[in-house]
């Protein structure tokens, strides 16, 4: 599989297209890899609860554009806010599991990397964080 620069303009083309504001390509090779690996293509605007993800950490890697990942108490008070790019301070985020967050592009084009343990599980009421 590659991964060039068309490949993720097509991608950020279709999240800009998309009511969402936000597409992923599943980088899996087979249906039956139990992982969750994708390129996430996030557009300001895109609406991202704070959510967590119980049973599983999350990696995040920024390809282009820039990120802000925002982590909360389980009050939901703000923990810490880091901005995810490629060649930044922070290229590279671990989002431990159970741990409250949120993201925001904060620029057109942005494209991340995104994984996590264990077949994909929609976020359930009480994994999202209402304030």
């Amino acid at each position: 599989m590659k991964i060039d620069n068309a490949l993720l303009d097509r991608l950020s083309e279709e999240a800009r297209r998309s009511p969402r504001l936000r597409m992923n390509y599943d980088m899996r090779t087979t249906a039956a890899d139990g992982s969750q690996r994708m390129l996430n293509a996030l557009e300001p605007g895109t609406v991202l609860p704070i959510h967590r993800h119980r049973t599983t950490a999350e990696t995040v890697v920024g390809i282009r554009g820039r990120l802000k990942e925002t982590f909360y108490d389980d009050d939901g008070h703000l923990t810490g806010t880091f901005i995810v790019e490629p060649c930044g301070e922070c290229p590279v985020l671990q989002v431990p599991a159970g741990v409250w967050h949120s993201s925001e592009s904060l620029e057109s084009g942005t494209v991340i990397f995104e994984a996590k343990d264990g077949a994909y599980e929609p976020l359930s009421e009480e994994d999202i964080l209402l304030k």
